[in-house]
């Protein structure tokens, strides 16, 4: 199971460069770039909360869950 930032389609669709995006939401470009690369392994709500202010979106938005599959040997 992992969660994945989809902030780089965000960014695109509303022509916001990372680094104007970092600076509005108060974190370094290289905490941004964590998070765009799927490195971060915690999100501050409040660092969430600027990110869907600024890019005017909802945190499933920004966030995506991706299940494991079922085992094939019937474990779990």
């Amino acid at each position: 199971m992992e969660i994945r930032v989809k902030i780089d389609r965000l960014l695109a669709e509303r022509k916001i460069p990372a680094g104007v995006l970092a600076e509005r939401v108060g974190i370094t470009p290289a905490n941004l770039s964590v998070l765009k690369n799927d490195k971060a392994r915690a999100i501050r709500f409040s660092t969430l909360m600027a990110l869907c202010h600024e890019l005017q979106c909802q945190p499933g938005d920004l966030l995506e869950f991706i299940d494991d599959p079922e085992p094939s040997d019937g474990q779990k």
